[in-house]
C-alpha cells in the first residue's frame, strides 16, 4: 500500500501528524448515564493530576469501586457522588453535563445559505454562510462559506484574522494571495493556510468563480 494512502500521515520521526482518526467510532456516552458520570470523574481527576489511588483514598472508596465508576460499570449512589464531588472540587451536577449536552447539527438546503457582508466585501463578491454551531463541545468555532465572485474589480479585499482557513475551488479561476505568495486556483484545487497572514483574491482570471471557504478558530477568539 502506498504511504500516501495511510489514514494517518507520518512525521519525520515516524510520529503521526494527525492524532485523531476521523473514522473511529466512539461509544455513545451521552446515551448512558453511568458512562457519562465515569467519564466526568476520570476527566476531572486527570485535570487535577490525581491518581486513582489518590482519589480512592480521599473519598474512602476502594480502588476497584472507583475503577468500576470511571468505566461506567456501576451506578454510584448519591452519597458516593457527594464524596467524589467534594474530593474533585466540582458540583454534583457536573457529573451529568456530558449526559445532558445536546449535539447540534445544521442542515442548509441548496441556495438557502445566509448571505452576509464581510469587511472589505466589494460589489460582485457574494458570501453565503452555510451553517454555524455556536454551542459545541469541540472548543472550536467553524464558519463554512460559499463565496461567489461575478464581477472583476481593480481593488480586492484583503483579510487577516485568527485561526486556520481552507479553500476549495469549485468554478472559475482565481489568483489567490497568502502573505507574499500567490496561488493559481482552478476547480478541484485547495489551499489550507494560517489565516493570520494577509490573504484574499488578488486577480480574477475566469468568472464567475466560486469556492468554499472554511474558517476555524478557538471559541475565545473571532475572525475580523
Amino acid at each position: 500500500m502506498p504511504s500516501g494512502s495511510s489514514n494517518r500521515a507520518a512525521g519525520r520521526a515516524g510520529e503521526p501528524l494527525l492524532s485523531q482518526d476521523p473514522h473511529a467510532v466512539r461509544e455513545p456516552r451521552e446515551n448512558n448515564l453511568e458512562r457519562a458520570i465515569g467519564h466526568a470523574v476520570r476527566e476531572r481527576r486527570k485535570q487535577l493530576g490525581l491518581t486513582s489511588a489518590d482519589l480512592a483514598a480521599t473519598t474512602g472508596l476502594s480502588p476497584g469501586m472507583l475503577s468500576k465508576i470511571e468505566n461506567g460499570n456501576i451506578s454510584p449512589s448519591l452519597t458516593t457522588l457527594q464524596a467524589l464531588a467534594q474530593a474533585l472540587g466540582m458540583p454534583i451536577t457536573g457529573f451529568f453535563r456530558r449526559y445532558e449536552e445536546v449535539r447540534n447539527a445544521v442542515f442548509v438546503k441548496a441556495g438557502e445559505g445566509i448571505e452576509l457582508e464581510r469587511r472589505g466585501t466589494r460589489a460582485g463578491h457574494q458570501y453565503n454562510l452555510l451553517g454555524h454551531i455556536h454551542e459545541n463541545t469541540s472548543g472550536v468555532t467553524v464558519e463554512p462559506y460559499l463565496i461567489t465572485l461575478t464581477t472583476d474589480s481593480d481593488v480586492f479585499p484583503t483579510f487577516q484574522h485568527a485561526g486556520l482557513e481552507f479553500l476549495y475551488m469549485l468554478e472559475g479561476e482565481v489568483l489567490y494571495r497568502h502573505g507574499n505568495r500567490h496561488f493559481h486556483m482552478r476547480p478541484g484545487d485547495s489551499l489550507f493556510f494560517d489565516a493570520d497572514a494577509p490573504h484574499g483574491p488578488s486577480e480574477l482570471l475566469v468568472l464567475p468563480a466560486r469556492y468554499l471557504s472554511v474558517i476555524a478558530y478557538p471559541k475565545a477568539g473571532s475572525p475580523d
